[in-house]
């Protein structure tokens, strides 16, 4: 049985246009908490270790499963960036990220019987145009809500592409979930067909 510790709906999507059968489970995992722990920390090495805390943390509620855990870690320079609060956090981070390139971190973990099994992360490079205020003012009030959901304040398959002039790696890691690697692990694991 394979269980998906993840909430987002991008995640979900692609693991079921992949054609794997899963559960989800919420993981009961701080993010902000788990990053404030863990200052030092590269973002590369935060990304894959919050993706190992959700996936450790819903595995020790289901012991037979495979679980998936994964987490987006964005930077710019020497700062990271989590998911906004709240629309006002939201718009200082995209003034923050207009007109740069930045990394988005795609960390992913596999747990079984209580034990995180494999780590993994892939790096995208992202360019954001220089926008005016005007239009941030209008894509904030596009999607509304939505700007807390992601890191960074965007999700790119949807309107947040209007945001970016350039956008250079893998999709599915934009996406935040690496989904070759994920699959290429499954069949290692035997949990999918070879």
């Amino acid at each position: 049985m394979i269980i998906l510790a993840s909430t987002s709906p991008a995640r979900q999507s692609m693991l079921r246009q992949a054609g794997l059968a899963f559960s989800i489970d919420a993981p009961q995992v701080n993010e902000r908490q788990f990053a404030s722990l863990h200052p030092h920390w590269s973002p590369s090495d935060m990304a894959v270790e919050l993706a190992a805390a959700k996936a450790l943390d819903v595995a020790q509620r289901h012991h037979d499963a495979t679980v998936i855990g994964a987490d987006q870690v964005l930077a710019l320079a020497d700062r990271s960036f989590s998911k906004p609060r709240d629309r006002a956090e939201c718009r200082e981070h995209l003034r923050a990220l207009r007109g740069t390139s930045h990394l988005l971190i795609s960390g992913i973990a596999v747990a079984k019987d209580a034990q995180v099994i494999w780590r993994h992360h892939e790096v995208a490079r992202l360019t954001m145009r220089s926008f005016s205020d005007a239009f941030l003012e209008s894509y904030l009030d596009r999607i509304g809500e939505d700007c807390s959901s992601s890191v960074g304040g965007y999700k790119i398959e949807g309107p947040g592409i209007q945001l970016f002039e350039r956008v250079e790696g893998d999709h599915f890691t934009i996406l935040g979930l690496p989904l070759l690697a994920l699959l290429a692990r499954l069949r290692e694991l035997g949990e999918i067909a070879t």
